[in-house]
């Protein structure tokens, strides 16, 4: 019933933001002086990054809308100071105190006009309404916090607790070595508690992950699903480095639209460029590129047949010729994966095995797994191109040729738009499906708890339903130590458990693009995470 009433009050909020769209600013004059135009490749399915993980919402909110307590530095992935200007983290590793910056304001805006600047309130019922399920919000948009559900997030903080207006403690109830790292991804976002209350009196809690305020560079001035997104400068923000006064997210999800408009001067920036060479060649253009923490994997439904079956598994896995799915698809712009963790990573194992691809032992598997006659099954791949695939239905196609010399025959499901797709994975309707991870910070386990752990497994972000309490074991081991090697030793064991069991086929480490008009500068694209605006400017 939630969603059904979510989507009314969606729709009717989508086109009260229209109207208001267009009454205080020139657009044309800004978005020929003033602006930015990225062709972002989909539609958010929030705006708020706390109740999703998709690449798409992401990009859209966390950087553009929205501050942590700490980020990263984007030099050497350091954690450093955002609204929270200090912390202190006890010699036990159970209690982290943050001192808020007093100067915070949050988004003024036709919807709500705040009276005060950030503080501790704000801290509390961010988080709280994620650990709580009794929190009057907790459960405005399904109760879903993906990423904190699968870090176990709720069974590592005991309690918040508010020293002052300006000083928040996080007790723990033991330490854990990523905790930090957690809280200064994407998803770890400040809301507005005022805004919250506002709400509540009026009954329209909901409004929340729809109408966003934030802290951040942009506040959301227009949306019209499925066409744009448009944001205007946040005039008040904290730390004053206004570069542009309008950022507006043109929604294209073909990889020839998005081309032709930036040829065509009509974005900025684009997302997931295609045609490398042609925009190499223009003078008027530059194509960025960054080698990303991210994986690109086929990923079995281990609680449905055959893929319960490890032995079905592993001869998918061996059928698989990964060098020309790297060839063909990523342009020879990626490394071929021997497992989740990337080489840049520091827990990345050196012996690891290349995987086999051999056909005669695929089938030798295939007959004692009982399927010695073959089988059918379906892959679902996506429509929109990301970092870790740019191109899903392709590589199914490659891979269903692969297949066939096992006789396995492969149906592909490509009908399904971004949010229908993560939704339907999530209730695991799939068979298998290629799919990927951008980690969110540079912490290895960021790469095996929210992919692969029981608790994600749960949460519906481990979209292969593995569980395996020996592996659990190990990277809960890994989290509860500072001492990186024994860290890596825990999670030797733990990769070498998936090659083992084999979940999901590793497939690409690959870079991620962006192709930009040489007007534009400034960095956007990171290692990890979501895009940003902050700081770029339009000569």
């Amino acid at each position: 019933m939630w969603q059904n009433n979510l989507a009314k009050t969606f729709f009717s909020l989508t086109i009260l933001i229209v109207l208001e769209g267009c009454d205080s600013i020139n657009d044309e004059g800004l978005l020929a002086q003033k602006s930015i135009i990225y062709c972002s490749e989909g539609s958010p399915e929030s705006f708020n990054p706390q109740t999703v993980t998709s690449g798409v919402t992401i990009d859209a909110t966390s950087n553009q809308l929205y501050n942590r307590l700490i980020t990263f530095q984007s030099e050497d992935n350091s954690i450093a100071p955002s609204i929270a200007k200090s912390w202190h983290v006890t010699r036990d590793g159970k209690k982290l105190t943050f001192y808020l910056r007093k100067d915070v304001s949050f988004h003024s805006t036709k919807y709500f006009t705040p009276t005060r600047k950030l503080n501790a309130d704000d801290v509390l019922f961010s988080f709280n309404r994620i650990l709580d399920s009794n929190h009057e919000f907790h459960n405005v948009s399904g109760g879903k916090y993906p990423f904190f559900q699968s870090v176990e997030f709720s069974k590592l903080v005991e309690h918040l607790e508010k020293i002052n207006d300006y000083t928040i403690r996080f007790t723990l109830k033991h330490a854990d070595s990523s905790i930090l790292a957690n809280l200064a991804t994407d998803f770890a976002v400040i809301l507005s508690a005022e805004y919250a209350e506002q709400l509540t009196k009026l009954g329209i809690q909901q409004q929340i992950d729809i109408l966003p305020i934030g802290t951040g560079p942009f506040k959301l001035k227009e949306y019209r699903a499925g066409s744009f997104i448009r944001y205007i400068a946040h005039q008040e923000y904290w730390q004053k480095n206004k570069t542009i006064e309008q950022l507006v997210f043109d929604i294209t999800p073909s990889n020839t639209g998005r081309l032709t408009k930036l040829l065509a001067g009509e974005c900025d920036v684009t997302a997931y460029p295609i045609a490398h060479q042609k925009i190499i060649e223009r003078e008027d253009l530059i194509l960025d590129a960054v080698t990303s923490f991210n994986i690109g994997y086929l990923g079995f439904n281990t609680q449905k047949p055959p893929f319960n079956n490890p032995l079905v598994r592993k001869a998918v896995a061996l059928a698989i010729n990964k060098k020309a799915i790297i060839d063909t698809i990523y342009f020879g712009k990626a490394d071929i994966a021997n497992s989740i963790i990337p080489k840049a990573s520091w827990a990345y194992n050196e012996d690891e095995q290349a995987q086999l691809y051999s056909v005669s032992k695929a089938k030798e598997l295939l007959a004692l797994a009982g399927y010695s006659d073959g089988l059918t099954m379906d892959i679902w791949a996506m429509q929109e191109p990301r970092a870790y695939n740019p191109d899903a239905l392709t590589m199914a196609k490659l891979i269903q040729a692969d297949l066939k010399k096992i006789n396995i025959t492969v149906n592909i499901v490509s009908s399904f738009e971004w949010a229908t797709f993560l939704k339907r994975l999530t209730l695991g309707e799939h068979q298998s499906v290629l799919l990927g991870w951008s980690a969110d910070h540079p912490d290895p386990d960021n790469f095996f708890t929210p992919l692969l752990s029981c608790a994600s497994a749960k949460a519906g972000n481990n979209r292969t339903f593995w569980c395996n309490q020996d592996f659990d074991k190990l990277i809960q081991s890994a989290l509860q130590t500072t001492n990186v090697n024994l860290r890596k030793q825990y999670y030797a064991k733990a990769l070498a458990i998936i090659a083992d069991d084999v979940p999901v086929v590793p497939i690409a480490h690959s870079k991620r693009f962006q192709a930009r008009s040489k007007q534009v500068s400034g960095k956007i694209l990171n290692s990890f995470g979501g895009i940003s605006f902050v700081g770029v400017r339009k000569n």
